[in-house]
């Protein structure tokens, strides 16, 4: 069986080595990462298929590739730098706007990596995010791999109020997966509701995530997908952000940070 805790400290080595894991200013984007193994048959992937979690369009890890047996998911922590960043206004702090497109460009090159690596061992690899077929359903603003679904298969968190994953490190940063033909040991899951990690969800208390929001995206009944989207993509803000540093879209992160959530399960 392939071995779980190096090709962990591989990954780690290589966010702590690569040039790539920077801001324009030298600062590091992402602390080191968590890393988790989900078996590719595990029932749980089936259930993402129900409508009101992704829906029919989402494709099982053996629809991707048929020899899958495991996959493997890692939460990459944003810095406190890049955190904190972001915790006045809106609008959204130009840290955490490169933090977002280069971390996100920084993480494309560990998934090719990982695939790499783990085509070296012998096994048929594949990253969703990196293929062609992986695309998004606009109408519902989902796609048909969620990386932090993969990550919740793989025993990495539980989701919050505001829909992110809880992680042992918290909710702010990014998520990256590749499905493998090796069959790593996977990482078990705690047993209990899929929101436990979430004060609100659990008791009613916290809720701070709602305050954060800067359109009442999140209330007391979930997160409202359609507005998040729209202030990222349409509102004047979204616009100026595209215009002052060419990217392809804002971004907002207000949920994910100054919250008891941030870096921690609360």
């Amino acid at each position: 069986m392939p071995d779980n805790l190096r090709l962990a400290e591989l990954i780690n080595d290589f966010i702590n080595t690569d040039n790539g894991n920077r801001l324009p200013d030298g600062h590091r984007i992402f602390e080191e990462a968590l890393v988790g193994f989900a078996d590719a048959s595990d029932p749980v992937f089936e259930v993402f298929l129900q409508d009101d979690i992704i829906g029919p369009f989402y494709c099982l890890p053996k629809s991707w590739l048929a020899s899958a047996a495991s996959v493997v998911v890692y939460f990459l922590p944003f810095c406190m730098d890049v955190r904190r960043s972001n915790y006045g206004g809106p609008p959204t702090s130009v840290e955490w706007l490169h933090a977002r497109f280069l971390g996100e460009s920084f993480n494309e090159k560990l998934r090719h990596y990982l695939v790499a690596i783990l085509e070296k061992e012998g096994g048929q690899t594949l990253a969703p995010l990196l293929n062609s077929n992986y695309n998004t359903d606009y109408m519902v603003l989902s796609s048909n791999w969620s990386e932090r679904h993969a990550a919740y298969a793989a025993g990495l968190g539980f989701f919050g109020l505001h829909r992110g994953l809880i992680t042992a490190k918290g909710v702010a940063g990014r998520f990256g997966s590749v499905i493998t033909s090796l069959p790593f040991k996977a990482t078990p899951r705690s047993p209990g509701s899929h929101f436990q990690n979430c004060p609100f969800l659990v008791d009613g208390s916290c809720g701070a995530c709602i305050e954060r929001c800067p359109v009442g995206a999140i209330t007391k009944a979930g997160k409202n997908k359609s507005k998040c989207h729209h202030y990222m993509f349409i509102y004047d803000n979204a616009k100026e952000m595209r215009k002052a540093f060419g990217y392809e879209h804002s971004v907002c992160g207000k949920c994910q940070i100054d919250v008891p959530c941030e870096d921690i399960i609360p």
